[in-house]
This record gives structure tokens, C-alpha cells and sequence, in this order.
């Protein structure tokens, strides 16, 4: 039966796991193994190799024949090299002492490389790692640099928006008082003049109906003065003529005269005081202006009697 030492796959998909196994060769990779001598794991650096030594040297003795890739493991963990030796020591050419002696240089050489390995992945974890702290840093500090400026802007900008509705709004209040004032002063305008021609037209308005009163009253009793010395013209013809008795009739009829006179007089007072209050409240003024007129017209009636006498 050929015996063969192979790899048996275990893990999971994307991470493999594998055994060194002594297996027959006719039988399925994954299959039935006769001794399971070692774990190989690349997923890590350097990949983790873990063997029997002297089990393995005892197969490869036995004549059991090594794949490719477990031969480079028993190699990388000196048991091909052991094997190696202990030919040489059946053959006589050096003794077991001599061989163990070369095995334990070469253990320790191979260790010392490979820890001058992982000494060197962990210097290139160690220095990519400052190099992305660095580089981080940077981008932070940029950012950072960024966000003040940005900030830095955005107050300026704030600013000046700021200072420009400032500037707006006290345009639009120097703008907005002068109209103010002036709807205040066009306000306070009408009020005053209302009160101004309300305090001038009540004064003219009641001048005027005595004013036309006057006037009309003069008609009046310059008609009463004229009855009266006709009435005394006639008294006194009467008086030579007639007797005491036939005297005091025209008195009685100066009397009588009067008293219509008198009425006339009230009736024509009664009736320009209703007018005159009627066009005082349409206009004030222009019935100031007419009343002189009449009075000059009254003015005149007298000499106008007189030289009709």
C-alpha cells in the first residue's frame, strides 16, 4: 500500500485550514488518513506550520512519499534535513551526536530567519501604520484648516449681510421719516386750516346778519322819521285850523301810523336775520363784502329823500 503525506483541506471557503496527513494514496483527498503529523495555516504571516519532526521522519523512513507542497513543509520545519542526517549517520559517515549537533545549528538558523521575518513584517506593520497616522493627522489638520476658513468666510460673509441690512433698513428709515412727517404735517394741516376757518367764519358769520340787520333797519326808520314829520306837518296845520278836539285825532293817527311802522320794522328784522343765517353757513365772505354795498345804498336813501322833499 503507497503511503503518501499530503495536505487535508479544512476551514471555511475564502480561509482554508489544512492537516499533514499520512494517507494512502489510492484514497480521497478529504478522505480517511492513517495519522495526522501537522497544521499548515497561511492565512497568517509568515503562515504557521506546526509538525511532528520525528513522526515525520519515521514515515519518510518508512518510504512514504511526500507531495510537493508537504515537502516544502517538512522541509521549512527541518525534517527532511533530520532525515538527510540520519542517512548519513546509518552510512557511518559521522555519528548521531554529530548529526543532532548539525540539527540543532540548523534549527536555530532557521529560527533566527524566521524571526527576523516577523521582526521585519512587524517594522513594516509598525512604519505603515505611522505613515497612516501621519497621513490621517494631515487630513485631519487640512480639514480642519478648512472648516476655520470656512468658518472664517461664513462670518465675514455674515457680516457683511449684516452690515448691508443695517445700511438697507436705516435707508429705508431715512427715507420713511420724511414721508411720515409730511403725512403728519399734511394731516395736521387740514385740521388746523378747518379749525382756523371755523374760528374765522364764526365771528363774520354773525357781524354779518347785524351788519345786514342794521342796514335793512335804517330803510325802516328813515320811513318812520318821514311819516313822522309829515304827521307833525299836519298836527301843526291841524292845530291852527281846528279846534283841541280835532287835535288829538292826528295824534291818534301819528299813533296809529307808528304802531305799523314799528311792525313793518320787526317783520323786515325777523326776515334778513333768517336770511342771513342761511347764507352764512354757504359762504361767510362774500356776504361780508355785500353788506357795505348796502349800506352805501342806505347811505344814500336819506339824500335821496331829502331832495325828493
Amino acid at each position: 500500500m503507497p503511503v503518501r503525506i499530503r495536505l487535508q483541506r479544512h476551514g471555511k471557503k475564502g480561509k482554508p485550514f489544512y492537516w499533514i496527513v499520512a494517507a494512502d494514496g489510492r484514497a480521497k483527498r478529504d478522505g480517511r488518513y492513517l495519522e495526522k503529523i501537522g497544521t499548515y495555516n497561511p492565512n497568517t504571516n509568515p503562515a504557521s506550520v506546526e509538525l511532528d519532526v520525528d513522526q515525520a521522519v519515521k514515515w519518510l523512513e518508512n518510504g512514504a512519499q511526500p507531495s510537493d507542497t508537504a515537502r516544502t513543509l517538512l522541509s521549512y520545519r527541518g525534517a527532511m534535513i533530520k532525515h538527510h542526517l540520519n542517512g548519513g549517520v546509518k552510512k557511518g559517515a559521522f555519528s548521531q551526536e554529530e548529526a543532532d549537533k548539525r540539527f540543532a545549528t540548523w534549527l536555530e538558523e532557521k529560527q533566527a530567519k524566521i524571526q527576523m521575518k516577523i521582526d521585519g513584517l512587524d517594522k513594516d506593520k509598525a512604519t505603515d501604520l505611522a505613515q497612516r497616522l501621519e497621513a490621517e493627522k494631515a487630513v485631519n489638520q487640512k480639514r480642519i484648516a478648512d472648516l476655520s476658513t470656512a468658518a472664517k468666510v461664513e462670518e465675514a460673509t455674515e457680516a457683511t449681510a449684516e452690515a448691508s441690512i443695517e445700511e438697507a433698513s436705516a435707508d429705508e428709515i431715512a427715507e420713511e421719516t420724511p414721508a411720515v412727517e409730511k403725512a403728519k404735517v399734511e394731516e395736521t394741516a387740514p385740521e388746523e386750516t378747518v379749525k382756523e376757518v371755523s374760528a374765522s367764519e364764526e365771528p363774520k358769520a354773525e357781524e354779518a346778519p347785524t351788519e345786514e340787520v342794521k342796514n335793512e333797519e335804517t330803510p325802516a326808520v328813515e320811513e318812520a322819521k318821514v311819516e313822522e314829520t309829515a304827521a307833525e306837518e299836519t298836527v301843526v296845520e291841524a292845530s291852527a285850523s281846528e279846534e283841541p278836539k280835532a287835535e288829538e285825532a292826528p295824534t291818534e293817527e301819528v299813533k296809529n301810523e307808528e304802531t305799523p311802522a314799528k311792525e313793518e320794522e320787526e317783520k323786515v328784522e325777523e326776515t334778513p336775520a333768517k336770511e342771513t343765517m342761511e347764507e352764512a353757513s354757504a359762504s361767510d365772505e362774500p356776504k361780508a363784502e355785500e353788506a357795505p354795498t348796502e349800506e352805501v345804498k342806505n347811505e344814500d336813501t336819506p339824500a335821496e329823500k331829502e331832495e325828493s322833499k
